[in-house]
């Protein structure tokens, strides 16, 4: 039959061995739901983080094939604010921190960073790190200093910064 049909007889008897994949499309379809603005590879570094082991290539198929890409156009803002999550308000001391950072030039125009972390409940200052280039391993240096004397918090509040959303913080 295979050579009526010049057909390789490896071909005809091909057996598909593909993963089952239901549970990580469920999981990319909730994380894009909640995180409206993350694409594919924040996606992945998401699943990465939860114990998934897949490659961005997958993820990536798998995103497009639910048709999750994020648009070029921004959306309005009152509809992207409608599907994030509440904001967390703290109701005691250690539950919510803040961090962020503050610049500013010395005298000879040599730039000065500071990374501050707050309790946001008793807007207590709980650090203030100052350094002239500071990276990704000085706020995990820093966040660690600090759980190690108050204990750990529930929540961090930070923007999007390079240092806070860098593989460090992994």
């Amino acid at each position: 039959m295979c050579a009526a049909l010049r057909l390789p007889r490896s071909a005809y008897y091909f057996c598909s061995t593909a993963r089952d994949s239901t549970q990580l499309k469920a999981r990319i379809r909730e994380i894009a739901a909640t995180r409206v603005h993350y694409g594919y590879r924040r996606v992945h570094v998401l699943l990465r983080r939860e114990g998934f082991t897949v490659n961005h290539k997958r993820v990536y198929r798998l995103y497009r094939e639910q048709g999750l890409s994020l648009r070029h156009k921004r959306p309005k803002r009152d509809k992207a604010a409608q599907s994030r999550q509440p904001k967390a308000i703290a109701e005691h001391s250690n539950q919510v921190w803040s961090m962020d950072f503050v610049a500013d030039n010395l005298f000879n125009g040599k730039k000065l960073r500071m990374l501050t972390a707050v309790d946001c409940f008793t807007r207590e200052c709980l650090s203030i790190h100052v350094g002239r280039s500071l990276k990704g391993e000085d706020v995990v240096n820093v966040v660690e200093a600090i759980a190690k004397q108050r204990g750990a918090p529930k929540t961090v509040k930070t923007d999007n910064g390079s240092e806070f959303i860098s593989k460090a913080m992994d």
